[in-house]
């Protein structure tokens, strides 16, 4: 056993704070780890976790550790999203990477073991691990049991895209107030591969959590064995000193990026990516690497993609399936923290279904499902595309129709504002602007479908979208954004924008001397509190929105 960093405080007063915790005298000597846990009664996401936590607790003890449970924020977008437009989200994720080091690292303890959950919690858990660099695992929480009506499955994906459609005379598949009743029978985050059970797919494409870890049922048996595997693995990982940054490497962000995009995942996962990159102090850039794997296929059509539900996923071996499809193009010589390569993590895998996740020479559908975009317009843009089959298209070139709010934006398009043809544009919800990026620009996305224009309209927005969004041609995440003086805060009412896929490309047919002179719109939304604090620190999208100050 390596020295333990937490005895290099064991002050006479810490060591009496402790037994009076119940420590021991040989209590003193072990691994300390702290057991990372948000949950809250709040949001059914993390309702499950108090559970999850004893277990981990339980079965650290038995394998010579001693737990420490320490909480987090939680945030939850369909519940914390309520207040300003839903800033507190994505500006949440960072609350829990500072809440992770002002708990652990003060304490010096030896290590955590994080039970992830909704959107932010395993971007925040990875950019904790990556910034502190003490022996990390995490836990994956797992996905909620989704319901039914008349024997027809319903989710929470389904209430979201029924609620908005009803304003706009779409007729959902159920009555609203029926599938809201229905939609989640379970704790877990939402079903179907939005950002959450991709992120999850994610940490285990980097090597964070254990294999075939990712998706898992919420509270299952199966979910329950990770759990202590998890925790017996992160003594031994303290024993080992295997870090982090041993294990985020580039070849790590590589797999993690082609699982991305071989499940057609949430495009929120590059500025997670990229922010857990610029934790751990390194150069990576995800957005280079992104058009450097951009040929890798759908090899699974999860909803919102396609039909799969997500408990198929898992059934057919899940983000370890994923990896092994894709064994001869990605990087197999990583280290994981099992503390084996991923090569020999997979070595003898057998995939379970192989209906379910195809192989690379006969995919789901040609890639990638997600694009990164470049012009005189934008810096960087994303463009979901999932499967690019001909139903959205791919090019498209018309006349900018503006708007400063989603809700402004929302009644254009319930009034007939809104025209087949039109670039819709809506700005001031980056992460400055939002602040937080918050504003909701996935509303404007499902009122667009609703109202039949999400196939002769294309969308584009400095905001955010949610993982469940997957409609029309979209592109979001615009940098620079519109509150620091970017090109779609200058864009007015008739300004051309041209939208190429093929060439990767976002452009505005207006001359570079004519955009200099126009002025943006600066902060248009309030920002008090927390939000104001994060306005003023928050980096760019280059960064994937750290709060770090730029590295000397």
């Amino acid at each position: 056993m390596p020295q333990l960093r937490s005895l290099s405080a064991n002050s006479p007063g810490r060591r009496a704070n402790w037994k009076a915790l119940g420590l021991s005298k040989e209590d003193m000597e072990k691994p300390k780890i702290a057991v990372v846990n948000s949950s809250s009664e709040l949001a059914i996401c993390y309702a499950h976790l108090d559970g999850i936590a004893k277990i981990v607790k339980e079965e650290i003890r038995k394998a010579g550790g001693v737990p420490f449970e320490v909480r987090t924020a939680a945030p939850s977008d369909f519940i914390t999203g309520a207040a300003k437009s839903g800033s507190y989200i994505l500006a949440g994720r960072d609350i829990i990477a500072n809440d992770i080091e002002v708990q652990v690292e003060a304490a010096l303890l030896d290590g955590m073991i994080c039970l992830t959950s909704c959107d932010k919690t395993p971007p925040g858990h990875l950019m904790a691990a990556a910034r502190l660099n003490i022996p990390t695992i995490l836990v994956i929480g797992g996905y909620q049991q989704a319901g039914e009506i008349d024997g027809e499955p319903v989710d929470v994906e389904d209430v979201w895209s029924g609620q908005v459609g009803e304003r706009f005379g779409a007729k959902p598949k159920f009555p609203v107030a029926d599938m809201a009743e229905n939609a989640i029978r379970g704790p877990g985050v939402c079903a179907g591969m939005a950002t959450a059970n991709t992120m999850h797919s994610v940490v285990e494409a980097l090597g964070m959590a254990l294999p075939g870890h990712a998706p898992v049922r919420a509270n299952s048996p199966k979910m329950q064995d990770n759990a202590r595997a998890a925790a017996r693995r992160i003594v031994e990982m303290v024993d080992e000193q295997l870090l982090p940054r041993d294990i985020l490497t580039e070849g790590a962000f590589r797999n993690a990026i082609a699982t991305v995009l071989g499940v057609s995942g949430s495009i929120n996962a590059i500025k997670h990516l990229q922010a857990t990159a610029i934790e751990a102090e390194s150069d990576i850039d995800i957005f280079e690497l992104w058009e450097e794997m951009s040929d890798i296929p759908v090899l699974s059509a999860v909803r919102p993609t396609g039909d799969v539900r997500i408990e198929q996923f898992e059934d057919a071996g899940g983000a370890r399936a994923i990896l092994k499809r894709l064994e001869g193009r990605i990087d197999t010589s990583v280290m994981t923290c099992t503390g084996k390569t991923l090569a020999e993590n997979l070595a003898g895998y057998v995939i379970p279904g192989p209906d379910v996740i195809q192989a690379m020479d006969d995919p789901v559908g040609k890639g990638p499902a997600i694009a990164i975009l470049k012009g005189n317009f934008a810096d960087t843009a994303v463009v979901r595309l999932g499967i690019r089959d001909g139903s959205r298209p791919e090019e498209f070139s018309g006349p900018a129709r503006v708007f400063e709010s989603t809700a402004e934006c929302m009644q254009a398009i319930e009034d007939g504002v809104v025209k087949e043809g039109d670039v819709v544009i809506s700005r001031n919800q980056g992460l400055k602007g939002g602040p937080a990026m918050g504003g909701g620009a996935s509303l404007i996305l499902f009122a667009l479908d609703a109202a039949g224009l999400a196939k002769t309209t294309a969308f584009v927005t400095d905001g955010q979208l949610s993982g469940l969004c997957l409609k029309g041609l979209t592109v979001a995440e615009v940098a620079p954004e519109a509150a620091t003086g970017g090109p779609i805060g200058k864009v007015q009412d008739g300004d051309i924008v041209a939208i190429s896929v093929a060439n990767r490309s976002i452009d505005i047919d207006v001359p570079a001397e004519e955009l200099a002179r126009r002025e943006g719109p600066g902060y248009l939304n309030p920002a008090t509190g927390y939000l104001s604090n994060f306005r003023e620190d928050v980096r760019g999208m280059e960064t994937g929105g750290v709060l770090l100050p730029e590295r000397d």
